[in-house]
């Protein structure tokens, strides 16, 4: 009878350890994947104004329950999103530095499955805000939202570069959905919301993408920084839209939703907002660009925070009469 050495023995043994370890490492390593696919960081932004949509909508008496549900939902729904904005945009992001290692160029994934992923998300979270919430409206909203960026936006971008304003329409429902999810009906209050949040979006995402416009190009995106060489009309647009959300941001003071804290608060930010756009006209470059984007990403979530500090502590001061 054959008799292993102590070497051979051990690295049998060190096989059937690598080979029981395999399955374990194999599902972490698709359960990464799957949690790419939902974009995390983007939906920590989505769901935080989604919260402060459904809280100013209610500030006296919020349904912290009501809006756990809807907190619940929309990260299903927007999660399916993300999914099936990855399966869409695969051939594309196969093309791209920034993307080429995502789970559906690389191969780790296949499109079938991220379809069903996506679209059962979808389908899971829009019921769940039905059932949880009873508010017809919010699931109208939210579906929307769905719908637009997955069918709408996400083939835009290969055919106009007027696919950032259309992408802005459904990046500006969160806080509808929110202030829906909590009973608040469409009016002069979440417009106010949601103006804010569409002009906050198109100096952001241009931003984005001047600083990945090589990138955009390989792919054949329609971005508007890939035409616009010398950057001119790029500046132009981000300059435009951070100047008109100064007067936009005051909208709640106006519908005395807020007083001379967040009026204060509103113009600091819309300004330093203006002169990063100001820096991006005088020399476009990266550097500038990402100045922008850094900004921006400051603006936004103080802007609400403000507004929401003046709304729940009662400390309004209208002096608008």
């Amino acid at each position: 009878m054959k008799t292993e050495t102590p070497l051979v023995v051990g690295q049998t043994f060190l096989s059937a350890m690598a080979g029981e370890n395999a399955c374990p490492m194999m599902a972490r390593s698709r359960l990464a994947d799957y949690v790419t696919l939902t974009k995390p960081r983007v939906a920590i932004l989505v769901l935080f104004t989604v919260a402060a949509g459904g809280l100013l909508a209610n500030p006296n008496r919020p349904d912290l329950g009501a809006l756990l549900h809807t907190l619940l939902g929309t990260a299903l729904v927007a999660a399916g999103a993300s999914a099936l904005n990855q399966l869409l945009e695969r051939q594309s992001d196969a093309l791209m530095r920034r993307t080429e290692n995502r789970p559906l160029p690389s191969g780790r994934l296949q499109p079938g499955e991220v379809f069903l992923f996506g679209m059962g998300l979808g389908v899971v979270g829009l019921t769940y805000l039905a059932v949880t919430l009873r508010q017809p409206l919010c699931v109208l909203v939210a579906g929307f939202t769905f719908v637009s960026y997955v069918f709408l936006y996400t083939p835009l971008k290969r055919r106009t570069t007027l696919n950032t304003l259309v992408g802005a329409v459904p990046g500006a429902m969160p806080p509808v959905i929110g202030w829906t999810a909590m009973g608040g009906s469409l009016g002069p209050e979440v417009g106010g919301l949601f103006a804010m949040l569409f002009l906050w979006q198109v100096p952001h995402f241009l931003a984005i993408a001047w600083i990945y416009r090589d990138d955009y190009a390989r792919a054949g995106l329609r971005m508007l920084p890939v035409v616009d060489d010398t950057g001119a009309m790029t500046a132009r647009q981000m300059l435009c839209y951070t100047l008109a959300l100064i007067p936009v941001s005051l909208t709640p003071v106006v519908l005395h939703q807020a007083g001379v804290i967040f009026a204060g608060g509103a113009i600091i930010l819309g300004l330093a907002f203006v002169l990063a756009a100001l820096g991006f006209l005088r020399q476009p470059s990266t550097t500038t660009a990402r100045r922008v984007l850094h900004v921006s990403l400051i603006y936004l979530p103080i802007l609400l925070a403000l507004l929401l500090v003046e709304c729940l502590a009662g400390t309004t001061f209208a002096w608008i009469p």
